[in-house]
């Protein structure tokens, strides 16, 4: 297992920095709806309980989670919420993976599209993409002195692996098991910072040009701006020289 994504550190380093307060709520509010088909009740509902987790760590109004919930569950009218997944490539070949939730699948495939064609990607057919990628779960968790315990607790806990890098500890769990070893992992006394299912790279492409780079960079940043898109993925591995000199440009 690949492991680490360059991209998602850099995404939670820009989330940070620059992130619109009022889109992040916006895609946090359509994640509970979808969550919340499911039902309302986040002690029966674990995909519910994780999305609301999620937002009152981004300190989203509790107002803004009630009517997200209600519109998930069926108790508030309104358009109907569709999860979308999109497959393409970007600059130097590397593979990207869209997740969207949306009301308005043409107005979301269109804006997609958009945003890889404007910045030398595409879009590709369904699974040609897919097969880079592993979906598991992913449990982002504080970082210890003591990995030898950590990394026995992980396993009591019945996780699959895990790795340290990038200044991140992450424990790869099956999918089905994500909520199970979250919270067991708590009961330990080990602090969760994150945890939700992501689409692993199964291998990672080196990029070592910097307008490759930055144009990869600015994809990535233009997918994430669509307001529709929940989540995205990329096997791309740029050194940490590499991004310090894109930084400063």
């Amino acid at each position: 297992m690949s492991g680490h994504s360059k991209w998602a550190k850099i995404k939670r380093e820009k989330a940070g920095n620059d992130a619109k307060r009022g889109q992040i709520f916006t895609k946090l509010g359509n994640a509970i709806a979808i969550a919340a088909r499911h039902g309302a009740d986040p002690c029966m509902n674990p995909a519910l309980a994780l999305a609301l987790e999620k937002a009152k760590l981004a300190n989203m109004p509790h107002t803004n989670i009630e009517e997200a919930i209600a519109r998930g569950s069926g108790a508030e009218s309104g358009a109907q919420m569709m999860e979308m997944l999109f497959e393409g490539y970007g600059p130097g070949g590397i593979g990207i993976i869209v997740e969207t939730i949306s009301d308005n699948r043409n107005r979301t495939t269109s804006e997609v599209k958009n945003a890889f064609s404007k910045h030398g990607g595409n879009i590709a057919e369904s699974g040609a993409v897919a097969y880079l990628f592993e979906r598991k779960g992913v449990i982002n968790v504080e970082p210890t002195a003591d990995a030898d315990t950590l990394l026995l607790a992980a396993i009591d806990a019945g996780a699959e692996d895990v790795s340290t890098a990038e200044g991140e500890t992450l424990i790869f769990t099956e999918l089905r098991q994500l909520h199970q070893v979250r919270q067991k992992l708590i009961d330990q006394g080990i602090k969760v910072l994150d945890a939700e299912a992501q689409f692993v790279p199964k291998t990672l492409v080196s990029i070592t040009d910097q307008e490759t780079a930055t144009r990869i960079i600015k994809l990535m940043d233009a997918l994430e701006e669509v307001e529709d898109v929940s989540a995205t993925y990329t096997n791309f591995d740029i050194d940490d020289q590499l991004m310090a000199k894109l930084n400063q440009t």
